[in-house]
């Protein structure tokens, strides 16, 4: 069950810090922002191109009705080519879509934009990602109204990265809320935002501007900057600019807050129980800044928020939130991007074929992934045929969506090249500039042991076990043989082992490492392990490979650190920070209750 408590206590604490903050703010409209050079490029938003909204106007007019509406829609489509699928993936198309290849897919329904996934196979490799990019480009910019595509994916690093090796990884929005530098923030979303417009993608959905104030959310967490929605507002900020300098649209999500949910909506329908003084001190900050810093676009949550809205409705279908809040109260002019419709959270109230219609009624532009993409294009045009939408309507969010595409350069060249592949993804420059960052991320929590750092000219004898997740994004092995290889490498003997075999193996070495991985409250397997390893009187070292409330839920150990994600160079990290390699310089982006507060962290002289 959660720890309720521990959500209250969590949530005064944000609560406190934003108060104290707020009291330094210039208005209720948000501090004014210094100007930077990215916006002499571009008044309209950092380092883009001023649309010309008079050819973009023409370029409505020309279209048919079912062209103005598919250019509404972003949908996934199956395969890792545009026009020769493997034939599993043509088959997925047929029984999704009616057509056997993703070309089709884009030319039968004037699609505005693609979503890539990896499970859709989408993402195998860099130049595959460059050539199904360039096919769809084709295929858009020579049938009907010959628009360039919105190519999109979610690339939050961290967690969640659609795209893995050998493109490059950085640490996820917790581990850079750790390191607390807007800086690197901005570098790691500049240099993410070019790899991502190397292969064709011009849209990602990242940065998370929630607020993480509830350890028991299921689908946040790590994913957010942390718990103080001023240092969040500013990383937020900062990852917008670096994007968007790229040349690629950032889409700051989940409006109108998410971070305090104890409900997954990609399975249910979550309830925010803010007030709605609570949602402007804890919540707004993040959005308000990505808003000033020019985004492209705001991503809307699956969430009901009653002190926002009373209807009921979840936060995607709601017009007091997306109209009255973020456009008339924030002033938001770009793109409302709906989460993903094929989510429970936006299903439960209403039908697939309402969904999409209501979406566009409270104010949003871009429909994503409808379950069903052929009910959601005809209930549409049937809304508009019936008088509920107006082709006006319709008009708006067109002329907003073509207007990002102009100003990231669609226009001019949506077609990638193997050539800019081959000189920018996952090129030696960036892949340093991962791992200076990712320095900075780990987090030592305790050290009562004094066991780090390890003396690795001594070579001590390291055991590593623990929970290996899935990798996020296909790294080069399992976060316990990675960080085994990567201490061996500093000049310790570290060897991996299973759970099952780690407390027979763990006397006659020098210490044990375990690693954790979101440990739920009460007995369960990890808690096992770590009270069975502890009981072999050999120093225990957790490292809390995802969320860093590990800590409270286990008996403590001889030391504690906090990684924030499992990837190889946050990895590298921990290994440089436990043999002494590196000095820790990461603090606690959010308060583990009872435990550590917000802002924690020990160097190695404490």
């Amino acid at each position: 069950m959660p720890n309720h408590a521990s959500r209250r206590t969590l949530l005064a604490a944000a609560a406190a810090v934003a108060a104290t903050a707020a009291g330094a703010a210039a208005s209720a409209s948000g501090p004014a922002r210094t100007p930077t050079a990215d916006d002499a490029l571009n008044p309209d938003g950092p380092a883009g191109r001023r649309p010309d909204r008079a050819r973009l106007r023409r370029a409505v007019d020309r279209m048919s009705l079912a062209e103005k509406v598919g250019q509404l829609f972003v949908s996934r489509a199956y395969g890792h080519s545009a026009t020769d699928p493997d034939p599993a993936d043509a088959e997925q198309n047929r029984a999704a879509f009616g057509v056997r290849t993703a070309a089709e897919l884009v030319s039968r329904y004037h699609l505005g934009g693609i979503v890539y996934f990896a499970w859709a196979h989408n993402t195998r490799a860099p130049q595959q990602i460059a050539a199904l990019s360039a096919g769809l480009q084709q295929t858009a910019l020579t049938t009907g109204a010959r628009i360039p595509l919105l190519l999109s994916t979610d690339q939050e690093h961290g967690a969640v990265a659609r795209i893995g090796r050998p493109a490059t990884l950085f640490p996820g929005a917790m581990a850079l809320g750790a390191s607390g530098s807007a800086a690197d923030a901005r570098q790691a979303a500049r240099i993410a935002g070019a790899e991502l417009a190397a292969m064709g993608i011009r849209q990602d959905y990242a940065p998370v501007a929630d607020v993480n104030v509830n350890p028991a959310n299921p689908v946040i967490g790590v994913r957010s900057f942390g718990s103080d929605p001023h240092a969040v507002a500013e990383l937020v900020a900062a990852q917008v600019r670096g994007y968007q300098g790229a040349g690629v649209a950032a889409t700051a999500k989940h409006f109108p807050g998410h971070g305090d949910t104890e409900t997954d909506s990609h399975v249910g329908l979550p309830v925010m129980r803010h007030t709605r003084a609570a949602w402007e001190e804890l919540d707004e900050p993040p959005f308000r800044a990505a808003v000033e810093a020019g985004v492209d676009a705001i991503m809307t949550a699956h969430i009901v928020f009653p002190a926002l809205d009373p209807s009921g409705d979840p936060a995607t279908l709601s017009r007091p939130i997306v109209t009255g809040i973020l456009r008339e109260r924030l002033g938001f002019r770009g793109v409302v991007v709906t989460d993903a419709l094929d989510m429970a959270g936006v299903r439960q109230k209403y039908g697939d074929d309402r969904v999409p219609v209501l979406a566009l009624l409270a104010g949003c532009d871009q429909l994503l992934n409808p379950p069903d993409l052929p009910l959601a294009h005809r209930s549409v045009l049937a809304a508009v045929a019936s008088g509920e939408l107006t082709e006006a309507r319709v008009e708006e969010s067109v002329l907003r969506i073509l207007e990002l595409k102009s100003r990231r350069g669609l226009f001019d060249e949506a077609h990638p090249s193997a050539a800019t592949v081959d000189a920018v993804v996952g090129v030696r420059e960036h892949l340093d500039a991962a791992d200076r960052i990712a320095a900075a991320t780990t987090t030592l929590l305790a050290n009562p042991g004094r066991v780090v750092p390890v003396d690795a000219k001594a070579a001590p004898r390291l055991l590593v076990t623990g929970t290996d997740p899935a990798s996020p994004s296909a790294t080069t092995g399992p976060p316990t043989v990675v960080l085994a290889r990567e201490l061996t490498a500093l000049g310790c003997r570290a060897t991996a082992v299973a759970p099952a075999r780690a407390v027979a193996a763990a006397p006659g070495h020098a210490a044990v490492l375990v690693c954790t991985y979101n440990v739920p409250e009460g007995d369960g397997p990890q808690r096992t392990l770590v009270t069975e390893l502890l009981a072999t009187g050999v120093p225990v070292v957790l490292v809390a490979l995802r969320n860093p409330y590990d800590p409270a839920r286990l008996p403590a150990c001889a030391a504690e650190l906090a990684t924030y994600s499992w990837g190889d160079a946050e990895m590298r990290a921990a290994a440089r920070v436990l043999t002494g390699a590196a000095r820790p310089a990461g603090r606690l982006p959010v308060p583990v209750p009872g435990r550590y507060p917000l802002g924690h962290g020990l160097s190695l002289d404490t």
